[in-house]
Protein backbone atom coordinates (compact mmCIF):
# COMPACT_ATOMS: atom_id res chain seq x y z
CA UNK A 1 0.00 0.00 0.00
CA UNK A 2 1.46 3.74 -0.86
CA UNK A 3 0.50 6.49 1.72
CA UNK A 4 2.54 8.86 0.14
CA UNK A 5 3.66 9.88 -2.94
CA UNK A 6 6.16 12.59 -4.15
CA UNK A 7 7.31 13.59 -7.62
CA UNK A 8 10.98 14.91 -7.73
CA UNK A 9 11.21 14.96 -11.15
CA UNK A 10 12.82 18.58 -10.87
CA UNK A 11 15.90 17.20 -8.78
CA UNK A 12 17.57 15.89 -12.12
CA UNK A 13 17.96 19.97 -12.60
CA UNK A 14 20.34 20.02 -9.47
CA UNK A 15 23.06 17.89 -10.33
CA UNK A 16 22.78 18.33 -14.54
CA UNK A 17 23.21 21.81 -14.58
CA UNK A 18 25.68 23.76 -17.24
CA UNK A 19 26.86 21.29 -18.26
CA UNK A 20 24.15 19.17 -19.21
CA UNK A 21 22.38 22.00 -20.89
CA UNK A 22 25.76 22.55 -23.01
CA UNK A 23 25.79 19.11 -24.19
CA UNK A 24 22.05 18.64 -24.96
CA UNK A 25 22.57 19.19 -28.10
CA UNK A 26 25.22 16.89 -28.78
CA UNK A 27 24.52 13.49 -27.16
CA UNK A 28 20.59 11.95 -27.07
CA UNK A 29 18.84 12.69 -23.77
CA UNK A 30 17.35 9.60 -22.03
CA UNK A 31 14.09 9.39 -20.90
CA UNK A 32 13.59 8.58 -17.73
CA UNK A 33 10.16 7.54 -15.60
CA UNK A 34 9.34 10.39 -12.79
CA UNK A 35 11.13 9.11 -9.20
CA UNK A 36 7.74 8.96 -6.44
CA UNK A 37 8.23 7.99 -2.80
CA UNK A 38 6.14 6.28 -0.65
CA UNK A 39 6.54 5.73 3.23
CA UNK A 40 4.74 3.08 5.21
CA UNK A 41 5.67 1.67 9.14
CA UNK A 42 8.79 3.67 9.07
CA UNK A 43 10.23 2.47 5.94
CA UNK A 44 10.75 5.16 2.99
CA UNK A 45 10.68 3.55 -0.48
CA UNK A 46 11.70 4.74 -4.13
CA UNK A 47 9.52 4.08 -7.30
CA UNK A 48 10.04 4.87 -11.00
CA UNK A 49 6.32 6.44 -11.27
CA UNK A 50 4.78 3.21 -10.41
CA UNK A 51 3.90 0.67 -7.54
CA UNK A 52 7.06 -1.19 -8.21
CA UNK A 53 9.52 -1.07 -5.39
CA UNK A 54 13.31 0.41 -6.68
CA UNK A 55 14.58 0.31 -3.20
CA UNK A 56 13.78 1.34 0.33
CA UNK A 57 15.68 2.90 3.75
CA UNK A 58 14.81 1.93 7.06
CA UNK A 59 14.28 5.66 8.50
CA UNK A 60 15.95 4.82 11.97
CA UNK A 61 18.35 2.05 10.62
CA UNK A 62 19.69 4.86 6.80
CA UNK A 63 22.39 2.50 6.96
CA UNK A 64 21.19 -0.85 6.68
CA UNK A 65 19.84 -3.77 4.10
CA UNK A 66 16.15 -2.89 4.53
CA UNK A 67 14.71 -5.67 1.51
CA UNK A 68 15.53 -9.61 1.43
CA UNK A 69 16.85 -9.63 -1.89
CA UNK A 70 19.22 -6.34 -1.52
CA UNK A 71 21.12 -8.61 1.61
CA UNK A 72 21.18 -11.43 -0.33
CA UNK A 73 23.01 -9.26 -2.95
CA UNK A 74 26.06 -9.25 -0.47
CA UNK A 75 25.83 -13.15 -0.57
CA UNK A 76 29.45 -12.45 -2.48
CA UNK A 77 30.71 -12.18 1.14
CA UNK A 78 30.60 -16.15 1.19
CA UNK A 79 33.77 -15.98 -1.50
CA UNK A 80 35.34 -13.29 -0.95
CA UNK A 81 37.14 -12.70 2.56
CA UNK A 82 38.96 -9.18 2.05
CA UNK A 83 37.44 -7.09 -1.21
CA UNK A 84 39.53 -4.34 -2.09
CA UNK A 85 36.73 -2.46 -4.29
CA UNK A 86 32.95 -3.29 -4.40
CA UNK A 87 31.02 -1.72 -7.76
CA UNK A 88 27.17 -1.49 -7.64
CA UNK A 89 25.46 -0.86 -11.08
CA UNK A 90 22.20 0.46 -10.73
CA UNK A 91 22.12 2.93 -7.37
CA UNK A 92 18.50 2.59 -6.16
CA UNK A 93 18.34 4.16 -2.88
CA UNK A 94 21.78 3.15 -2.01
CA UNK A 95 21.54 0.93 0.46
CA UNK A 96 24.36 -1.18 -0.76
CA UNK A 97 26.50 1.29 -1.10
CA UNK A 98 25.69 2.61 2.08
CA UNK A 99 26.11 -0.46 3.78
CA UNK A 100 29.40 -1.21 1.99
CA UNK A 101 31.00 2.04 2.75
CA UNK A 102 30.25 1.84 6.31
CA UNK A 103 30.86 -1.78 6.79
CA UNK A 104 34.45 -2.12 4.92
CA UNK A 105 36.39 1.01 6.77
CA UNK A 106 39.12 0.69 3.68
CA UNK A 107 37.56 -0.33 1.35
CA UNK A 108 36.91 1.44 -2.39
CA UNK A 109 32.76 1.36 -3.42
CA UNK A 110 31.74 2.79 -6.55
CA UNK A 111 28.15 3.27 -7.61
CA UNK A 112 27.02 3.67 -11.33
CA UNK A 113 23.88 5.23 -12.62
CA UNK A 114 22.42 7.19 -15.66
CA UNK A 115 19.82 8.82 -14.23
CA UNK A 116 20.86 12.23 -12.61
CA UNK A 117 17.76 12.17 -10.27
CA UNK A 118 18.16 8.78 -8.62
CA UNK A 119 21.67 10.29 -7.20
CA UNK A 120 19.84 13.69 -6.34
CA UNK A 121 16.94 12.10 -4.14
CA UNK A 122 19.86 9.36 -2.86
CA UNK A 123 21.61 12.52 -1.42
CA UNK A 124 18.43 14.57 -0.43
CA UNK A 125 15.79 11.28 0.49
CA UNK A 126 18.18 8.12 1.42
CA UNK A 127 21.19 9.65 3.05
CA UNK A 128 23.46 8.76 0.90
CA UNK A 129 27.32 9.80 2.05
CA UNK A 130 29.18 12.44 0.17
CA UNK A 131 31.79 11.33 -2.34
CA UNK A 132 35.37 10.90 -0.77
CA UNK A 133 38.81 9.11 -1.19
CA UNK A 134 36.88 6.08 -0.61
CA UNK A 135 33.22 6.50 -2.17
CA UNK A 136 32.34 7.51 -5.65
CA UNK A 137 28.94 7.82 -7.02
CA UNK A 138 29.01 8.27 -11.41
CA UNK A 139 26.42 9.56 -13.72
CA UNK A 140 26.97 7.35 -16.28
CA UNK A 141 25.67 4.50 -18.14
CA UNK A 142 26.46 1.02 -16.96
CA UNK A 143 27.34 -0.22 -20.36
CA UNK A 144 29.69 2.12 -20.46
CA UNK A 145 31.22 1.52 -17.63
CA UNK A 146 32.02 -1.99 -17.66
CA UNK A 147 33.03 -1.82 -21.33
CA UNK A 148 35.70 0.82 -20.11
CA UNK A 149 38.95 -0.58 -21.04
CA UNK A 150 40.25 1.47 -17.50
CA UNK A 151 38.19 -0.96 -15.62
CA UNK A 152 39.69 -4.47 -17.11
CA UNK A 153 40.13 -6.10 -13.76
CA UNK A 154 39.57 -3.79 -11.67
CA UNK A 155 36.75 -4.85 -9.01
CA UNK A 156 36.43 -7.64 -6.87
CA UNK A 157 32.51 -7.43 -6.74
CA UNK A 158 30.16 -6.13 -8.85
CA UNK A 159 26.36 -5.82 -7.41
CA UNK A 160 24.02 -5.69 -10.54
CA UNK A 161 20.59 -3.87 -9.97
CA UNK A 162 19.74 -2.05 -13.07
CA UNK A 163 15.76 -2.24 -13.41
CA UNK A 164 13.58 0.84 -14.82
CA UNK A 165 10.20 2.12 -14.18
CA UNK A 166 8.24 -1.77 -15.69
CA UNK A 167 10.91 -3.39 -13.15
CA UNK A 168 10.17 -6.70 -14.82
CA UNK A 169 13.75 -7.49 -16.10
CA UNK A 170 17.30 -6.01 -16.12
CA UNK A 171 17.77 -3.29 -18.86
CA UNK A 172 21.11 -5.27 -19.36
CA UNK A 173 21.38 -8.54 -19.93
CA UNK A 174 22.83 -9.77 -23.14
CA UNK A 175 25.68 -12.13 -23.16
CA UNK A 176 27.85 -9.10 -24.13
CA UNK A 177 27.24 -7.32 -20.91
CA UNK A 178 27.93 -9.79 -18.64
CA UNK A 179 30.99 -10.86 -20.65
CA UNK A 180 32.23 -7.39 -20.38
CA UNK A 181 31.09 -7.51 -16.55
CA UNK A 182 33.13 -10.52 -15.72
CA UNK A 183 36.41 -8.82 -17.93
CA UNK A 184 36.04 -5.74 -14.87
CA UNK A 185 36.39 -8.24 -12.35
CA UNK A 186 39.77 -9.76 -10.87
CA UNK A 187 40.08 -13.38 -11.54
CA UNK A 188 39.01 -14.56 -7.74
CA UNK A 189 35.95 -11.72 -8.55
CA UNK A 190 32.25 -12.31 -8.14
CA UNK A 191 29.08 -10.70 -9.64
CA UNK A 192 25.86 -11.06 -8.04
CA UNK A 193 22.84 -10.05 -10.09
CA UNK A 194 19.08 -9.40 -8.89
CA UNK A 195 16.70 -11.11 -12.07
CA UNK A 196 13.23 -11.30 -11.93
CA UNK A 197 12.16 -15.23 -11.50
CA UNK A 198 8.61 -15.31 -13.09
CA UNK A 199 9.48 -13.37 -15.83
CA UNK A 200 11.19 -14.67 -19.34
CA UNK A 201 14.02 -12.26 -19.01
CA UNK A 202 14.89 -14.68 -15.98
CA UNK A 203 16.28 -18.00 -18.62
CA UNK A 204 17.60 -15.64 -20.89
CA UNK A 205 19.86 -14.14 -18.13
CA UNK A 206 21.22 -17.29 -16.98
CA UNK A 207 22.09 -18.36 -20.36
CA UNK A 208 23.84 -14.99 -20.54
CA UNK A 209 25.52 -15.48 -17.29
CA UNK A 210 27.00 -18.82 -17.97
CA UNK A 211 28.02 -18.14 -21.40
CA UNK A 212 30.43 -14.92 -19.61
CA UNK A 213 30.83 -16.87 -16.00
CA UNK A 214 32.37 -20.20 -14.96
CA UNK A 215 29.87 -21.00 -12.53
CA UNK A 216 25.91 -19.68 -11.58
CA UNK A 217 24.68 -20.29 -8.41
CA UNK A 218 21.24 -18.94 -7.27
CA UNK A 219 19.73 -18.19 -3.96
CA UNK A 220 15.90 -19.00 -3.66
CA UNK A 221 13.32 -16.58 -4.98
CA UNK A 222 12.00 -13.40 -2.62
CA UNK A 223 9.38 -10.67 -2.59
CA UNK A 224 7.82 -11.03 -5.67
CA UNK A 225 9.76 -13.05 -7.56
CA UNK A 226 13.57 -11.57 -7.45
CA UNK A 227 15.98 -14.54 -7.91
CA UNK A 228 19.41 -12.99 -6.95
CA UNK A 229 22.31 -15.18 -9.01
CA UNK A 230 26.03 -15.28 -7.63
CA UNK A 231 28.20 -15.72 -10.88
CA UNK A 232 32.15 -17.11 -10.46
CA UNK A 233 34.46 -16.53 -12.54
CA UNK A 234 36.19 -19.98 -12.33
CA UNK A 235 34.43 -23.34 -11.34
CA UNK A 236 34.48 -24.13 -8.04
CA UNK A 237 32.45 -26.96 -6.15
CA UNK A 238 31.06 -25.30 -2.91
CA UNK A 239 32.42 -26.64 0.20
CA UNK A 240 29.15 -26.36 2.28
CA UNK A 241 30.69 -26.92 5.54
CA UNK A 242 33.49 -24.02 4.74
CA UNK A 243 30.57 -21.76 3.64
CA UNK A 244 28.69 -22.06 6.93
CA UNK A 245 31.38 -21.41 9.13
CA UNK A 246 31.90 -18.12 6.52
CA UNK A 247 28.18 -17.51 7.58
CA UNK A 248 28.95 -17.44 10.78
CA UNK A 249 31.46 -14.97 11.10
CA UNK A 250 29.16 -12.68 8.34
CA UNK A 251 26.40 -12.68 10.91
CA UNK A 252 28.35 -12.11 13.63
CA UNK A 253 30.34 -9.14 11.36
CA UNK A 254 27.33 -7.67 9.71
CA UNK A 255 24.28 -8.71 11.27
CA UNK A 256 23.48 -10.27 7.94
CA UNK A 257 21.16 -13.31 7.72
CA UNK A 258 24.20 -15.38 5.52
CA UNK A 259 23.16 -18.89 7.13
CA UNK A 260 19.97 -18.37 4.76
CA UNK A 261 22.37 -18.16 1.90
CA UNK A 262 23.89 -21.50 2.71
CA UNK A 263 20.84 -23.59 3.25
CA UNK A 264 19.19 -21.79 0.25
CA UNK A 265 22.66 -22.37 -2.12
CA UNK A 266 22.58 -25.86 -0.53
CA UNK A 267 18.88 -27.24 -1.31
CA UNK A 268 19.61 -26.09 -4.63
CA UNK A 269 22.52 -27.92 -5.16
CA UNK A 270 20.51 -31.02 -3.56
CA UNK A 271 16.81 -30.27 -4.37
CA UNK A 272 15.82 -33.91 -3.11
Amino acid sequence: MLIKRKSIEAEANHRSGPRAAATAKAARKPKFAPITLSELDGVRYLHFGTEWVQGAMRMRKPDWIELEYAQQMMAWMLFINEPRHIVQLGLGTGALTKFCYRQFEHVKVTAVDLNPAVIAICESMFKLPANDDRLQVIEMDALEFVNDPANLERFDVLQVDLYDATARGPVLDSAEFYAACAACLTPDGVLTVNLFGDHPSYARNLKALRYAFGQVLCLPQVHDGNVVAIALKTTVKPDFSVLSQRADSIKALSKLPAKSWVKGLQAAADPA
